[in-house]
């Protein structure tokens, strides 16, 4: 039997619906972040630097974005012979096929791909966030205190701690009450949902919680260990951490990359973010283009402006064009005249000539006013905006539109086009 000290379980099959029109066709995980990056670079990222050479990615919702860009794992020196990245999607069985409905209970069934590395530790973290931390000081402190369970925690506003899972620790760190997003919480340590497990204590809560209903971590696993009388301890991390959920927070964790003092470094180089890289062209800035505070990928043509913008790589800025405040994801072509003002553009958009993207005053949305908010217009991959349009804030278009989706010429604040042959599942 293959012998591991700790091995990672990445979960990775969520569809982030809070992020609307993005992940109508890939998961959150996939999405594009920093130009050239994704967001699951960055855990991935993070377990190499740590020292950690076997992870099992756990991927569902719309795969096939997310397992293109793992691959073997060539970018993360994640391609061995053993261990190494593994792909773990739901899978057919004898009996009892499900599809992952719990964290928890994803990890439960892809049982037999940690038995095989008989670890001693498993690290269980998502796909989802923007951070760098070193896995193997908090497997020392796991060590340190001869914990079942360690949770990495961070501070928060005290103010904003019911949003969040809260561990109430006495002095020494240990955790002696949990509260799931509580209305009045007794402390401020919110859990990152990045947790180590000594190998025995998770299989046997696993397997005694297996007929759960959509098990789940915070919900079940924890309250079983603590009922247990397991030593769990909070980690507590200090750096940059960010959860990417919402239009708003990746808007603006896109938007921290590119402060003069970028609170979160992407090229530092001890602690480097890996990523598949694509054989694409230099980029290009014509004569009278015009560029400030920004991130430009690989390939891109800037004819026009761009300020104070993340353009991912392929993007074309036509001459005359503005783009300000704005995410733009790679092989977007924006045409001549047109304006991009605070607003998120998946790859693959196209914006005719003299359109405006981001005009006039806020409105709730009419879709969802919970996901499409922050003042942002929010265009889904492949989308089509037609010339000489208007488009408002907290708006969402998804698919190939004409003139004749857009009354007066205007899709007003708070408005959405959602294209039927386009649409699959509820983007709302």
């Amino acid at each position: 039997m293959i012998k591991k000290e700790m091995i990672a379980m990445l979960l990775a099959g969520g569809q982030g619906s809070r992020l609307g029109v993005l992940t109508a066709n890939m998961a959150k995980p996939a999405i594009s972040f920093g130009g050239k990056y994704r967001i699951i670079d960055f855990p991935l990222s993070n377990c190499i630097n740590s020292g950690i050479d076997t992870v099992g990615v756990l991927t569902q919702y719309r795969p096939l974005r997310l397992n293109t860009h793992i691959g073997i794992g060539i970018p993360w020196d994640l391609d061995r012979n053993v261990g190494g990245v593994t792909v773990l999607p739901p899978y057919e069985k004898s009996t009892n096929t499900n599809w992952y409905t719990g964290t928890a209970n994803a990890i439960f069934q892809n049982m037999e791909y940690m038995e095989q590395y008989n670890p001693d530790y498993v690290l269980i973290l998502s796909g989802d966030h923007i951070y760098k931390m070193d896995y193997e000081v908090m497997l020392d402190y796991h060590k340190s205190q001869h914990a079942d369970v360690t949770i990495a925690v961070m501070p928060v506003p005290m103010e904003e701690a019911s949003r969040f899972g809260i561990m109430v620790t006495d002095d020494k760190g240990r955790i002696h009450d949990f509260q799931e997003k509580p209305s009045e919480p007794k402390s401020n340590l919110a859990s990152m949902g990045i947790y180590i497990f000594s190998w025995p204590v998770l299989k046997k809560a696993l397997y005694a919680l297996r007929d759960q209903p959509g098990c789940d971590f915070g919900k079940h696993v924890l309250p079983y260990c603590m009922e247990e009388g397991k030593r769990l301890f909070a980690y507590e991390f200090n750096g940059y951490w960010k959860d990417v959920g919402t239009l708003g927070s990746y808007w603006q964790a896109n938007m921290e990359l590119i402060d003069v003092i970028p609170e979160f470094n992407l090229y530092e180089e001890f602690w480097k973010i890996y990523t598949k890289g694509e054989i694409i062209l230099p980029s290009y800035f014509a004569p009278n283009a015009v560029t400030d505070k920004c991130i430009i990928g690989e390939g891109s043509e800037v004819y026009g402006e761009v300020h104070n913008s993340v353009l991912g790589p392929g993007v074309t800025v036509e001459e005359g064009a503005q783009v300000r405040d704005s995410i733009l994801m790679q092989e977007c072509y924006i045409e001549k005249g047109a304006v991009i003002d605070h607003a998120i553009l998946a790859q693959n958009v196209t914006v005719g000539s003299h359109a405006v993207l981001g005009c006039g005053e806020n409105a709730p949305s009419a879709l969802n006013e919970k996901i499409y908010s922050f003042g942002l217009t929010t265009v889904g991959e492949g989308s089509v905006i037609p010339p000489d349009v208007k488009v408002g804030r907290n708006t969402a278009i998804l698919g190939v539109t004409s003139p004749a989706d857009y009354p007066n010429g205007e899709l007003q604040s708070g408005g959405f086009i959602i294209k039927q042959e386009e649409k699959d599942g509820d983007l709302s």
